[in-house]
Parts: structure tokens; C-alpha cells; sequence
């Protein structure tokens, strides 16, 4: 199956509305290697959004270590290849916005601020994890920071993303509520079902729709007749917008217009962001339903090498921070480690802990 077509890394993407023609947005004025600097986004802005896909990145390859040594166990589902969408869209969010995500959420939790030490520890189901060592890699939460969980059932996570967004409604609040869900979720109701809803009411939600081309193993034209997800949710009456996501600026840049949008009242946004898995669906997954010279084009697509090379191109000072970034990176992945291995695991008498309430007391 080749790639879903891309838009264009330097254009805005053409809102979708239901009933009418497709509008085209302006070009943006900057270009790669071209313009004054001023022109350009800030040198150290571009370092920050670096350094979050490097921390993403480092951190899932040393998983794929730990489980390797069976210090994982369970289902693990990496995000490699993925990093310019968790960091480009919650760069757009606010602290007081909502986050739901997927069963592959380390990289949406990183991003979000959850601490690599949390994550890890709920990675080897130690107490200290952000969810008490119960969640394990699936089911990271962290409700300080309105990150209201990765989900194990495929859409699941939808329906509760319209409860928190009409929540917000109800009570006035200018938040936005974000959920991640990949393309398997398409052949599910609860999209459906969402989708209208939101729709309907004109909620604060923002649809975020990581397009990797494969649900788990079902290369997405296997499973749905029309492949264009960006036009399927316009056909609900919301706006839709396709986009470059192995691109973290044009994924930064469409998410925070469509976020803008939906704080002014214009209703749910969604966000096909096109990307890549680099990795197979998970630990468990042998990979055989993908032909590797497909995996290889991807590759030379990767992420962090575009903004790498953008960089470099727009004279951005670059190679002298690396380096730093690496250590930085790596030091808080081995200290995250470390962390890790020294927690407590939650003792046998504690299991019943928000399980069951307490035994009333004999009066």
C-alpha cells in the first residue's frame, strides 16, 4: 500500500466543511531557506520542540531495552515515528485543557509535562508511577495535569472526551478538550457517535486522528472505502483539516488554529495528521503485514531529521545545542530508570485500594 498523500509541509491545510467547497488558505509566507529572520520562528523555540520529540524518542528505545529484559512486561505500544504529533499538538493546548489518548500514549504523556520518572515507574508497575503502578503502559493518567488517560479499547477514550468537553460547556469554561485516537478507530461507533454529538452541540473538542495506515495489522484501504478521514468527519458539519504529521511545525501550526477556533466558539475541530509507526504495532507484533521498503521510504520521512535539517537550512544554531540535548535527554531517562528500579511495588493487602469501598462498621 503506498502512503496516504501528505499535504504540503510549507501550506496551511484546506478546511473541510460539510456542503460546501473545499476554501484554500493562503500560502505562508515563509519558505525553507528563505526569508529574513524575523520571518522565521525562533531559534529556541524550534530547540524546545527538538528536545520534547528527543525525550520521546530516547525514552521508547530504552523500553524497547527494558522489555527486551523482560523489566516490561505486558502490552507496550511505541510511539517511534509518531513524536511530531504528541509535541505539535500540546504545544497548542493550554494546562487548563483536557488530553485523552490512545493505549500508545507514553510519547502524548511526555509531552503533556508527565515526568519521565512517573512514566517509567508506572512502566514497571511501581507505586510511584503516575497510576500508582496500576495502568501500566496502557493506561497512563495524571489528573494534575488533565491527562485523563490512555484508553486499551480502540475509540474508547472518544466518548469521554465529549463528557469533558460538554462538562466544560456547562460550567463556562474556556478550555478545550484534545483526544488522540488513530484511523482503526473510523470502523468504530463511538466515533460516530461522537462525531455527531459534538457536531450537534457545537462542543469544545478538538479530534485528533493519528493516521499511521495500519489498524494494528489492517492496512487502512483494507478497511475503509473512502481513505480521505479528513473529508469522512466534514461530512458530520464540523471542520476538518488533513495534515503533514511527520511535520511537528505544520502540526504545532493547524493545531493551534484550530484551537483558537474552538475557544472562540466555532465548535469540534478534527485533525487527520498523517504519520508513520516506525516500529510494529507492538512488542508482541511480529510485522509481517508491512513490506520493509515501505517502512525504509517512511523512514527517510522521520520526524526529528526534518526539523534537524530545517534548522540547519534556516542557519538555526543547531549542531552546538545538540549535543547538550542529548545529555540532557539521556540523563533524564537513566535517572528515570534508576527511579524505577528502586520503587516498591504496591503490597498484596493494598490490591482492594480503589477497588472496592471500605466494609461499613457494625453499628
Amino acid at each position: 500500500m503506498s502512503p496516504a498523500r501528505p499535504t504540503s509541509a510549507r501550506k496551511d491545510p484546506a478546511p473541510r466543511k460539510a456542503g460546501k467547497k473545499i476554501k484554500k488558505i493562503a500560502k505562508s509566507k515563509r519558505k525553507t531557506g528563505a526569508g529574513s529572520p524575523s520571518d522565521r520562528p525562533a531559534a529556541g523555540h524550534r530547540t524546545d520542540l527538538l528536545e520534547a520529540m528527543l525525550r520521546i524518542r530516547r525514552f521508547e528505545e530504552r523500553c524497547v531495552e527494558l522489555y527486551s529484559a523482560t523489566k516490561i512486561r505486558g502490552f507496550v505500544h511505541l510511539y517511534i515515528g509518531e513524536e511530531a504529533v504528541a509535541v505539535g499538538v500540546n504545544e497548542a493546548l493550554t494546562p487548563e485543557d483536557a488530553v485523552v489518548a490512545t493505549y500508545r500514549e507514553h510519547g502524548h504523556a511526555l509531552a503533556r509535562g508527565i515526568t519521565a520518572e512517573a512514566v517509567m515507574a508506572e512502566m514497571y508497575g511501581r507505586t510511584t508511577g503516575c497510576s500508582g503502578g496500576r495502568g501500566g503502559s496502557m493506561h497512563l493518567f495524571d489528573a494534575s495535569r488533565r491527562f485523563y488517560g490512555g484508553n486499551a479499547i480502540v475509540a474508547g477514550g472518544l466518548p469521554l472526551a465529549a463528557g469533558l468537553a460538554l462538562a466544560d460547556r456547562m460550567r463556562g469554561q474556556d478550555r478545550v478538550t484534545c483526544c488522540f485516537f488513530g484511523d482503526g478507530a473510523f470502523a468504530e461507533g463511538e466515533f460516530h457517535e461522537t462525531a455527531n454529538l459534538a457536531a450537534l452541540w457545537r462542543l469544545p473538542l478538538l479530534l485528533v486522528c493519528e493516521n499511521n495506515l495500519y489498524a494494528m495489522g489492517t492496512a487502512l484501504a483494507r478497511h475503509e472505502a473512502q481513505t480521505d478521514l479528513a473529508m469522512r468527519a466534514a461530512s458530520y458539519g464540523m471542520v476538518a483539516w488533513a495534515v503533514d504529521g511527520m511535520d511537528v511545525e505544520a502540526v504545532e501550526q493547524t493545531a493551534r488554529r484550530a484551537a483558537e477556533a474552538i475557544r472562540a466558539g466555532a465548535g469540534p475541530h478534527f485533525l487527520e495528521l498523517r504519520t508513520y509507526r516506525f516500529r510494529a504495532h507492538s512488542m508482541y507484533d511480529p510485522d509481517r503485514y508491512r513490506d520493509k521498503a515501505e517502512v525504509e521510504r517512511w523512514k527517510h520521512r522521520d520526524p526529528i531529521d526534518r526539523l534537524l535539517d530545517r534548522m540547519r537550512e534556516d542557519g538555526d544554531p543547531v549542531d552546538e545545542e545538540l549535543a547538550g540535548i542529548e545529555r540532557r535527554v539521556a540523563a533524564e531517562v537513566d535517572h528515570a530508570v534508576e527511579a524505577a528500579e528502586q520503587a516498591p511495588e504496591e503490597p498484596v493487602e493494598h490490591l482492594l485500594h480503589h477497588v472496592t469501598s471500605a466494609p461499613a462498621e457494625a453499628s
